[in-house]
């Protein structure tokens, strides 16, 4: 499966789903005006004269009042779908907590939870995206699960309360698979998007039950041999909203059902291809088969986002016309071709204790990444380990088990009191502070003298705590850290994060010069940041051609060029091997026109490219750093944050290094 043709999938269905909602609106309009045209011969009938003429039973054609019926309607219609659009532009969390979910305490005693978040830390470690917040359905009994947000960055997960209960630690990491997938196949802005369509055709039908509602007040309040006529339109005209909004919603659900199976069967084969253990999310589909509770949604909101749930929200078992889920049987048969259709009878809670949880730790660290992680620790920007650039591109969005457990390896590296600082608010910011702090002694005390006045005490007594543990962290387990810190962060208000961000600048510019590892964390935390709290604008899709993108693409290979290289002939061959990636030639920049100011501006352009493009346009920066064969983990670290820049999320380099 191809990261970059399933986002292109997913965006060309973005495209067709806005085709079809403009023709919904077209029949929308017709019908309206058929049902406002004979509510106007009941009027005109009651009112005209004797023996006049009816203009509205001459003809049906009356220019006029058409034209009033498509504005009318059409404003409705777009400002339910602005409205409720709107209502989930700030992401994931508005879903989350629209379903009632519990942001889940990264400090949590609760050992069902824990494991929870320590798995979810390791499959977006794996699969290079930020780490989300995750949020549970206290009320939700059944096993289900969801992935809400526009993009990765503003994305959270969220997990019913029989999910945490009754599924194992490779079940779980299934469903979380599954769900990872769905974030980088780029299904949750689409999932979203259909949400507010859906919702400006209810409008219609809401109308009509209002109108309707108001026909029955009318007729208890009103009298007179003059008023017949005029319910009698008001009634046609609620009875043919209802009607006609009742239709739009029953073929708007129908597009929603189609797309929506197939991106399961998609996102299954994801969650196989990634854990390599097909008994994982099989084990949890056999699990809701065999539950009373099935994967029901007991929520009012379920049916408008019932197509973002790992199950059916609605818990049937069986195939239906609107089911959003393809049935559980075939599902499963699609992932083990052997399973005869029968369900546990009996399906148990998984007893979670202390124990337990280190058995499944000490399990886990059998598994061991094929290379062990203390052989990747490599001291510096000097080491390097050998890396193929296939490699790289065909793990994006299909990461497998070797990143998992090298993600479980990096994360079993870092000191349990870094760990713990940056799962909450004030020990993130020191956190990522701290990584920033420079390691020339008296540039560190600069940087600290210039943040005491300006951070919080308790951030800022954190950060001088932090550093020495920071020091001491092997180079490719920095900027995993600071991507667990990103949930954490997300709850700052908009004042903290405000001052926190004017800190992140004061330390990188305390030197009055910006080096890869501080561009990297800038680049990294703010672009996901910055939209998460409104000061940016996702990325948009302007580019559909390369040709206006090689002046950018050039400043970006003259940057990375010279990133692992010093003879000025291997930084040549080095931007060369980039180019011949597009089947293009150019020269590159000097370098004191290769500042990172200039290479922030040009991701910014190449990010607005399309996802085929991105393709081309990352093989040639991984072609370009792995000119020699090898990597050192700033060179990792830098194509990972390029990547980020430009919205492709890139797995750990020093696993496919290594695999």
């Amino acid at each position: 499966m191809d990261f970059f043709e399933q986002q292109d999938v997913a965006r060309r269905r973005t495209g067709r789903l806005i085709w079809y909602f403009i023709l919904a609106v077209v029949a929308i309009v017709v019908a309206i005006y058929a049902v406002v045209l004979i509510a106007m011969v009941f009027i005109a009938g009651d009112s005209q004269q004797p023996g006049a003429a009816n203009p509205y039973m001459e003809t049906p054609w009356h220019p006029d009042l058409l034209a009033l019926v498509a504005v009318a309607t059409i404003g409705v219609i777009l400002l339910g779908s602005l409205y409720k659009t709107a209502q989930l532009s700030a992401g994931g969390e508005v879903v989350a907590l629209m379903m009632g979910g519990r942001l889940i305490d990264s400090q949590t005693r609760d050992l069902a939870e824990r494991r929870l978040l320590n798995v979810v830390e390791e499959v977006a470690l794996a699969s290079g995206t930020p780490v989300p917040p995750v949020y549970v359905m206290e009320n939700e009994p059944s096993i289900n699960a969801f992935a809400a947000g526009h993009e990765p960055g503003d994305a959270v997960i969220g997990v019913s309360r029989g999910c945490l209960e009754y599924l194992d630690r490779d079940e779980l990491q299934g469903v979380m698979a599954h769900e990872f997938s769905h974030i980088l196949n780029g299904d949750m802005r689409l999932n979203l998007r259909l949400i507010g369509v859906l919702y400006g055709i209810l409008v219609i039908a809401m109308l009509g039950w209002f109108v309707l509602r108001s026909v029955g007040y009318s007729g208890r309040s009103r009298g007179g041999k003059n008023s017949g006529g005029a319910l009698m339109m008001i009634l046609v005209i609620g009875i043919g909203l209802l009607v006609i909004g009742s239709v739009g919603l029953f073929f708007g659900k129908l597009i929603k059902s189609a797309v929506s199976r197939q991106r399961e069967f998609l996102a299954d084969a994801s969650a196989v291809q990634f854990t390599r253990l097909p008994d994982g999310i099989a084990g949890a589909l056999r699990k809701i088969g065999g539950r009373p509770e099935t994967s029901k949604i007991e929520d009012v909101h379920a049916p408008e986002i019932s197509h973002m749930f790992f199950g059916n929200a609605f818990g049937s078992l069986r195939w239906q016309l609107f089911a959003t889920h393809p049935p559980l049987a075939e599902r499963i048969k699609r992932i083990e071709p052997t399973f005869d259709g029968t369900f546990p009878k009996q399906v148990k809670p998984v007893r979670i204790t202390r124990d337990s949880l280190d058995a499944e730790a000490k399990a886990k660290a059998k598994k061991k990444p094929s290379q062990p992680f203390d052989a990747i620790r490599l001291g510096g920007a000097g080491g390097a380990t050998p890396l193929d650039p296939s490699g790289v591109l065909g793990q994006i969005g299909v990461p497998g088990m070797e990143q998992i457990l090298y993600a479980a390896a990096i994360l079993e590296s870092m000191p349990e009191p870094l760990r713990n600082a940056a799962h909450e608010p004030y020990g993130a910011r020191a956190v990522i502070y701290a990584v920033l702090l420079d390691g020339d002694t008296q540039m560190r005390k600069q940087q600290l003298d210039a943040l005491r006045p300006r951070a919080e005490a308790l951030s800022y007594r954190e950060t001088e705590r932090m550093a020495p543990l920071i020091d001491q962290l092997p180079d490719p387990a920095r900027l995993p850290l600071v991507e667990t810190a990103f949930p954490a962060l997300k709850q700052l208000s908009p004042r903290q994060y405000g001052k926190f961000r004017e800190n992140v600048e004061l330390l990188i510019q305390a030197d009055k010069k910006v080096d890869l590892l501080e561009y990297t964390v800038h680049t990294m935390l703010l672009r996901h940041l910055d939209v998460q709290f409104g000061l940016a604008k996702p990325i948009a899709v302007r580019h559909r051609r390369l040709d206006p993108l090689l002046p950018s693409l050039v400043s970006v290979l003259s940057t990375l060029a010279p990133a692992g290289q010093t003879d000025d002939a291997d930084v040549k061959r080095a931007f060369d091997k980039g180019m011949a990636q597009i089947g293009r030639t150019a020269s590159p920049l000097a370098r004191s026109d290769c500042s990172l100011r200039n290479l922030d501006a040009a991701l910014k352009t190449l990010a607005e490219a399309t996802p085929k493009l991105k393709r081309q346009i990352l093989s040639a920066f991984i072609a370009c750093v792995a000119a020699d064969g090898k990597v050192t983990p700033r060179e990792g670290e830098l194509v990972q944050a390029v990547a980020a820049n430009i919205g492709v999320p890139v797995p750990p380099i020093g696993a496919t290094a290594q695999g």
